[in-house]
């Protein structure tokens, strides 16, 4: 029965266009690749954005939802370290000048392994101001910083201010009076220092001038 289809199927190919049963499935072939190719050059442009929508959509899936920033009012420095994002529970927190933000949105930046990673859950006021990731500088204390600094650490101030959360301050142990004070060594006088004090002279009243001894011998 199927040699009998198949023989059919070849008179007919033949019949209707000349052509072997070989030469036309492979020119079949060709055709339908030619048209995969030309419809892919003029793809509607509502595709693309299908294919970007659904990947939007998996990825959103797939990363958790960023919680709403929490309040945490005045906290000490200590406190603070508990917010670095090694607890995927808590939010992510930094502060500037005293001031915390949530960066949890940015925790690809802020959080572990990300570039920004050591100034979280810290005041690093002065490490932003330099542009730093030293150590030691990861405090608030920004002290005898020069004026290109400042004006650094203000732009971050006006960047975190617009892009992230206020949800509290830290509490500092020790004033800011005490840590940025220079004592200075007490000025002295030298001008005074060389000035000798003049001894009052003391004079023997029983002692006589010579004029006057000669005036009471006369």
């Amino acid at each position: 029965m199927a040699l009998l289809l198949w023989q059919t199927l070849k008179e007919a190919i033949h019949a209707y266009t000349g052509l072997s049963p070989v030469v036309f499935f492979t020119a079949l072939a060709l055709a339908f690749a030619i048209y995969q190719v030309i419809s892919g050059w003029f793809a509607s442009p509502f595709d693309d954005v299908r294919r970007h929508q659904r990947a939007r959509s998996s990825a959103a899936e797939e990363a958790p939802p960023i919680p709403q920033p929490v309040q945490v009012g005045e906290i000490t420095e200590e406190e603070l370290k508990q917010y670095d994002g090694s607890d995927p529970q808590k939010p992510l927190l930094m502060a500037i000048k005293h001031q915390i933000y949530d960066v949890t949105q940015s925790r690809m930046f802020y959080g572990p392994g990300g570039p920004y990673a050591l100034f979280a859950g810290k005041d690093a006021s002065r490490a932003l101001a330099k542009m730093s990731f030293e150590e030691k500088d990861l405090t608030w204390d920004i002290s005898g910083l020069g004026p290109f600094e400042l004006e650094a650490l203000q732009d971050w101030e006006y960047k975190f201010n617009s892009k992230y959360a206020t949800v509290g301050t830290v509490k500092v142990t020790v004033s800011e009076a005490e840590t940025a004070s220079v004592s200075e060594p007490a000025e002295t006088d030298d001008g005074d220092a060389h000035v000798t004090k003049q001894e009052p002279t003391v004079v023997d009243k029983n002692l006589e001038t010579p004029a006057e001894s000669d005036v009471k011998n006369e």
